[in-house]
């Protein structure tokens, strides 16, 4: 495994776009749904690898609000899998002290797919390892517009003014409110585009494209990403010899 260059370098936040399921399932000449279940163990070496680098937020990109226009047989598999996957692996997260979270509109989750991930928040909800955050139902745009409204409702109750708007007030009303902004986002199968994923908080992540598709994922891929996040400058806007001095 590809060792990463500076262990007090590590990004506090990780986001993965977990892509490429489909398209591992053609090549396989299967189902779609036959790539989803695959790549379960993708998300597990994800966590572990999250764990061993000593990441604190994992944010994986599970199911977008434009997923809901997909084939129903797909999505209800996708459903039943993803209350599966839960089920199952909440006594891993207890043992390793594991919170799960969640992003996006979960209230138009199917009922069983919603209890299972609320009872599975509740659960681990005093655990204060890893915490890998799942957007479900979300996209960026999605998320800013509902942000936008929770800011309005304020304004007509005389809760705040327009003139107090700033960046800070913002990300506040976003559903990632306290969770800082990813460091490092991940992108796999070759893919050079956002999605519609986390388009506030990505302002200035860097960002890490992966030829691999998601099912072939592994901790050593991770590595490789958060190795290369480390010879990165990151200047926030400064010139680099401000950040060097």
């Amino acid at each position: 495994m590809k060792e990463t260059k500076d262990r007090n370098r590590i990004p506090r936040h990780i986001a993965i776009i977990m892509d490429g399921n489909g398209r591992w399932a053609k090549k396989k000449g299967a189902m779609r749904i036959f790539g989803h279940r695959h790549a379960i163990q993708a998300v597990k070496d994800a966590i572990e690898g999250a764990e061993d680098l000593g990441v604190e937020y994992l944010t994986l990109f599970s199911f977008s609000t434009e997923n809901w226009s997909r084939p129903q047989d797909e999505i209800n598999g996708l459903m039943e899998l993803l209350v599966k996957t839960i089920t199952d692996e909440v006594p891993m997260m207890m043992k390793n002290n594991i919170r799960l979270l969640s992003i996006g509109d979960v209230d138009s989750l199917p009922p069983s797919a919603y209890s299972k991930l609320k009872e599975a928040k509740e659960t681990t909800s005093t655990n204060t390892g890893l915490q890998v955050i799942l957007a479900l139902s979300y996209s960026g745009q999605w998320e800013l517009t509902q942000a936008t409204k929770r800011i309005a409702q304020k304004i007509s109750e005389g809760k705040l003014k327009p003139s107090e708007i700033t960046q800070q007030v913002m990300a506040d009303h976003l559903d990632t409110a306290g969770i800082p902004d990813p460091e490092l986002m991940i992108r796999t199968s070759g893919e050079f585009r956002l999605s519609n994923f986390l388009l506030w908080q990505l302002a200035y992540t860097e960002l890490y494209f992966s030829p691999v598709l998601w099912p072939d994922f592994r901790k050593e891929h991770l590595n490789a990403a958060v190795s290369d996040f480390q010879s990165r400058e990151r200047r926030f806007g400064m010139t680099g010899e401000q950040v060097k001095s």
